[in-house]
C-alpha cells in the first residue's frame, strides 16, 4: 500500500513540474494563453494557500491555550498529561510547516538586503523571478526527495508516541514536511506568475482576498 502511495506521489510530483514551469514558458513566449492558464492555477494556489494559512493559526492559538493550562495544571493541581504535552509539538509543526508558504507569498518573511528596496519593480521582479526558480523550487524538489523515506518508513510503522499515554500520530505529523514543500513551491508559482506579469507588462494577478487573521 505504501508502494502504491509513493508511485502516486511520484507521478503527482512529475505533473507538477510540468504545472510550475508555465510561468517560465509564459515568459519566455509572451503566449497570453499560457499567461490566462498560469493566472488561473495561481489564483486557485492563492485562495488554498490563504485556507491552510487560517489552519495555521488558529493552532498557534490553540498551542498557546494548552500550554497555560498545562503550565496551570502541574503547577496548581499537580496533573500532568503526556498527550497535552506532546500535542503543543503538532501544533507547532503545523503552525510553522503550513503557516510558512503564507508568509513567503506575502513577503513576511526577513528579508536581510542592501539593493532589493532601492531597485525598480521590474528589476526585484527579475530577482523574484529567478530566485523562485533557481533556488525555491530546487530546494522544495530537494526536500521531498529527501522526506520521501524518512515519511514512508514512519507510516509503514505507524509510528506513534513513545509513551502510551502520547498521541499515536507521529507518521501524520511528519507528513507535514512533504506538505510543507509542496505549499512553499506553489506560494512559488505564485510569486514568479506576478514577476512573468510584471516583466512582460501585463496586469498583475489579484491575490486572493481576506487575511489570516484569527
Amino acid at each position: 500500500m505504501i508502494a502504491i502511495i509513493g508511485n502516486i506521489l511520484n507521478i503527482a510530483a512529475f505533473i507538477g513540474a510540468l504545472f510550475l514551469s508555465l510561468p517560465l514558458l509564459a515568459l519566455l513566449s509572451g503566449d497570453k494563453g499560457l499567461f490566462a492558464v498560469s493566472n488561473g492555477l495561481a489564483s486557485l494556489f492563492d485562495k488554498f494557500i490563504l485556507l491552510v494559512a487560517h489552519i495555521a493559526i488558529w493552532s498557534g492559538l490553540a498551542m498557546i491555550i494548552i500550554q497555560v493550562l498545562s503550565v496551570l495544571l502541574r503547577y496548581m493541581f499537580g496533573v500532568n498529561f503526556i498527550w497535552m504535552q506532546e500535542s503543543i509539538t503538532y501544533l507547532f509543526g503545523i503552525m510553522f510547516l503550513l503557516g510558512s508558504s503564507f508568509a513567503l507569498l506575502r513577503d513576511e518573511h526577513v528579508r536581510v538586503d542592501i539593493f532589493y528596496s532601492r531597485f525598480s519593480a521590474k528589476r526585484k521582479a527579475l530577482i523574484d523571478f529567478l530566485g523562485t526558480y533557481l533556488f525555491l523550487l530546487p530546494l522544495c524538489a530537494l526536500i521531498l526527495w529527501a522526506a520521501n523515506g524518512y515519511v514512508a518508513a514512519s507510516w509503514r510503522a505507524m509510528e506513534g508516541s513513545p509513551d502510551a499515554s502520547g498521541i499515536q500520530a507521529v507518521y501524520l505529523l511528519k507528513s507535514l514536511i512533504p506538505a510543507f514543500a509542496v505549499l512553499l513551491a506553489m506560494a512559488g508559482f505564485v510569486q514568479a506568475n506576478r514577476a512573468a506579469a510584471i516583466l512582460r507588462g501585463l496586469p498583475v494577478p489579484n491575490r486572493a482576498e481576506g487575511h489570516a487573521d484569527v
